[in-house]
């Protein structure tokens, strides 16, 4: 049975996609009967400042809306840790770009440094570095079936994306299963 309460942020700049993940995820949850809010912050440039997507996850109503300490954080650039960091639980997961966050501080309970932008750009667009992110978010939890967000994917990508869109899915789960992923601590 899952947590009766999570919360999970996707941190990043602007541009990356990060409140299409949180839709994405909140889309999916809700299909499996998860009651969510989502909430976003972002600075008032379009690119390049502070961006976040929180998502609170709740088997039942949720009481409050807003997250207060993360179970999960999903870092796309190193401009998202500081206003982050310090709202870790004790033994959260985080999942960051290795390209874009290079160094991270100590703190969280388990790290997961992956390529994420890397392998966007080898499936052939950065802009779906987000998916792959989701991908291995899904992976490495049991937030919600994979089949739940590919259902999703399927009904709100453009049709130029949604294959991208799947496949940069099932790379960021690859990513989560190798052998680099397993030991990272």
């Amino acid at each position: 049975m899952p947590k009766s309460r999570i919360e999970l942020r996707f941190g990043g700049t602007g541009g990356q996609g990060l409140v299409l993940s949180a839709k994405l995820l909140a889309d999916a949850l809700a299909l499996e009967g998860r009651h969510v809010a989502q909430s976003q912050t972002y600075e008032p440039t379009s690119r390049g400042g502070f961006c976040n997507a929180d998502l609170v996850v709740a088997s039942g109503e949720v009481d409050y809306p807003l997250p207060v300490a993360f179970d999960y954080l999903v870092l796309l650039d190193t401009i998202a840790m500081k206003p982050s960091w310090p709202k870790l639980k004790t033994g959260a997961l985080v999942i960051a770009d290795s390209r874009l966050c290079p160094e991270l501080p100590d703190g969280a309970g388990k790290t997961l440094s992956l390529p994420l932008s890397r392998t966007a750009i080898e499936l052939g667009s950065e802009r779906v570095t987000n998916i792959v992110a989701l991908g291995a978010l899904l992976e490495t939890t049991a937030l919600c079936k994979r089949k739940s967000v590919e259902q999703v994917i399927r009904a709100n990508s453009p049709r130029g994306f949604l294959d991208l869109n799947l496949d940069a899915l099932a790379a960021g789960a690859e990513l989560a299963k190798a052998p680099v992923a397993a030991a990272a601590s």
